[in-house]
This record gives structure tokens, sequence and C-alpha cells, in this order.
């Protein structure tokens, strides 16, 4: 299992990944989960990658074979963000289609999700989530984020955080946040956390950060932020329940 996610906002991008996958309780690794594809000047490109490692190392290969051909189609080449998402969802479904029969014979779960973050010279910073079927979805200003992986723990402070409007310094803390949660909650995402923020028209990555087990600053934060839901809920208003008298016997109408 895995957590990544991506947020969106008027002022630029935040995505974030952790760095676990596990094959059992006894199969625990490390891998990259958040990569870099930007062409510096001319577009930013950001993916993380969730699901069955094979499907999306296999995707990533096909990804990289294509810009080192410099095929006509690849992810420096294409116009726009929404082609993009198209072309990987394309990649997905040609290596499923590969495996997929030996895949199921071993009852293996072959799959796999990415998210697509970034921005082109000329258009405007999209995100994506694009499903193991290769179709896909894109953020709104209404639903500025998007995550794959084990969501459920960390999705409760995006809702209650973010809008279209956030500064992205908060949202970078909020993802943070919410990947934190996340780990606290559910052995199978654990660090290192990777990060990256972008700055809308910059056209290059300037903001990027990895966050160790251990790491001062993630304790810290995770210090912090479990002092303040406490102090929170010592300081919520008592429940103002409501009482009733029983009823008294003499008011009892007996037929």
């Amino acid at each position: 299992m895995t957590y990544c996610l991506g947020i969106i906002t008027r002022f630029g991008l935040v995505m974030a990944a952790d760095s676990r996958t596990n094959a059992g309780v006894d199969y625990i690794s490390t891998y990259q989960k958040l990569f870099d594809f930007s062409y510096p000047g001319e577009r930013a490109i950001l993916m993380c990658t969730s699901g069955n490692l094979s499907m999306t190392q296999a995707v990533l290969t096909l990804i990289r074979k294509d810009l080192k051909a410099q095929e006509e189609a690849n992810i420096h080449s294409l116009p726009n963000l929404y082609e993009i998402a198209r072309y990987i969802g394309s990649k997905i479904r040609q290596i499923q289609e590969q495996d997929r029969a030996w895949l199921q014979k071993d009852n293996i779960d072959f799959k796999c999700s990415i998210l697509l973050g970034g921005q082109i010279r000329g258009e405007e910073p999209e995100l994506y989530l694009i499903y193991s079927q290769g179709n896909f979805i894109q953020a709104t200003q209404e639903t500025p984020f998007l995550q794959i992986g084990e969501t459920k723990y960390g999705k409760p402070i995006l809702d209650r955080t973010l809008n279209f409007d956030t500064p992205l310094e908060a949202c970078a803390k909020c993802a943070l946040l919410s990947i934190d949660s996340t780990m606290k909650s559910n052995i199978s995402v654990g660090p290192p956390i990777s990060m990256v923020m972008y700055e809308t028209d910059a056209l290059a990555i300037r903001h990027k950060l990895q966050l160790r087990l251990g790491d001062p600053y993630l304790a810290k934060v995770r210090k912090w932020w479990e002092e303040s839901l406490r102090n929170a809920f010592d300081h919520m208003p008592d429940i103002e329940w409501q009482y009733y008298q029983e009823s008294s016997q003499e008011d009892v109408v007996i037929d």
C-alpha cells in the first residue's frame, strides 16, 4: 500500500508521496513514488505512482524509452496535460494487456494509478488522476486535491483545510500532515516522504524535500499536531444532554 496526493490552487501545485511498499507483513521495502519529468523553461511535469509496483515501473520505463528515442508522442512533445494523461493511460493499458493473463493466473492484483500534475508553457497548471483502466479525472476549483493509495486517513484534514485560494506553503503543511496522519493509522504507509511545491508559471521545480524516518522536522510537526488536537479536544464544549423525567404512575391512564 502507499499514499500519494496532489493539491492544486491558483498559486500552483503541491505533490507528495510516501515511499513504502509491502508484499506482506514480513516483506517491506522502500521505493521512490514521486517522479520529476520536467523540461525546465517549457514544462513542469510531476507524477506519483500507486498500486502494483511492477506495473508502475514498467509504465515509467516506457515513458522514459519514448523520451530517449524521441518518439513522435512523448511527454515532452504532447501539447497539453490532457494529452499527456491520455498518453500515460495508454501505457498503463499496454502493460496490462501484455501481463494480464499471467498475473490473473496467480491471482495477483495488477491495478495501479498515477497522479499527473504540472504546467506547460501557455497553459494553466493542471492535476489529473489516471486510473488503472487508463481513464482519468481532473482536479477542479471545487475539489482541489486528488489522492491515490491509502486515502481515507489523510482525507479529513484536506476536506477541512483546503480550498482553491489556499497559499502554497499552507498546502505543503497540509499535505505533510495528511501523510503523517496516514502513517499514524496504517503501518503500510511510511517514510521517506517526498514532496514538491510548484509555483504557477515557474516552469521549473524549485522546491523539493525528502523527510526520512526520524527527521527532526517531521517529529516536531507530529508532536505539535498531536498536542494541538488534544488541546482542541479538551476545550470542546460539553454535550448538552436532554434529560427526560420518568412518567409518573398517576399520569398513566388505564382502560
